[in-house]
């Protein structure tokens, strides 16, 4: 079996009916003990979440950044335009336990203009967004403006330049994943996002892990 990756939507961290299949995948064999492995990864821009390209459009996949085990799989994923911490393992359990268990996951976006109160109190309360064509009010989050923007390499896609107009940073921690809801969200509130960092997972921090990095643990300390 191959390095897979857990069907999710992007950005999202819910369970789905495939993952069924990766649980029974990961059961120890009756009298042994099987022995799991445990990656936190830096995604780059440009990368889908998945171990091979099913795309004709060149795109980057996870297979490139590390010689993974088999069996390994995305806890989650991230769409091709964003960047950041990402979580995979041998084990189905422990991966659906993580998607399952609705852990504090903190974004930083780069927005298309100077972010105001009113926009945050907004995505704070909640925010209609769309979801496969139906309206969905996204639950309570943590939000707040930036201001100092935080100190990340340049993409390798260059932003926008500034003659275009000012752009600012903000924090947006969730809890659940909708398809691109902290994108869908901050352009609700009229502020476009430009860039989309993940920062953090439960407990677990990005930290000065550079773009496609690799790091194995023994396990994952998402205060489940």
């Amino acid at each position: 079996m191959s390095p897979q990756s857990c069907f999710m939507l992007s950005e999202s961290d819910s369970p789905t009916p495939e993952i069924n299949t990766l649980l029974a995948e990961s059961e120890a064999v009756v009298g042994e003990q099987k022995i799991h492995r445990h990656f936190i990864t830096h995604k780059p821009f440009g990368f889908i979440t998945q171990f091979v390209n099913t795309n004709k459009r060149k795109k980057g996949v996870l297979g490139e950044l590390h010689d993974f085990p088999e069996g390994t799989m995305a806890i989650g994923r991230l769409d091709v335009d964003s960047e950041g911490l990402l979580l995979l393992t041998t084990d189905g359990m422990v991966s659906f336990t993580i998607c399952s268990r609705k852990i504090e996951k903190e974004y930083y976006v780069q927005l298309d203009g100077i972010i105001d109160e009113e926009a945050i109190q907004k995505m704070q309360a909640g925010v209609e967004i769309g979801i496969d064509g139906v309206k969905y009010l996204t639950k309570p989050c943590i939000a707040r403006r930036l201001e100092e923007p935080p100190c990340f390499p340049p993409r390798i896609k260059a932003i926008r330049g500034e003659h275009h107009g000012p752009t600012s940073w903000a924090s947006i921690t969730i809890r659940e994943g909708k398809y691109k809801q902290v994108r869908k969200m901050t352009a609700a509130v009229g502020f476009p996002t430009l860039r989309l960092m993940r920062v953090r997972i439960g407990n677990i921090h990005l930290g000065a892990l550079k773009a496609g990095e690799v790091i194995e643990v023994p396990k994952f300390d998402v205060d489940l």
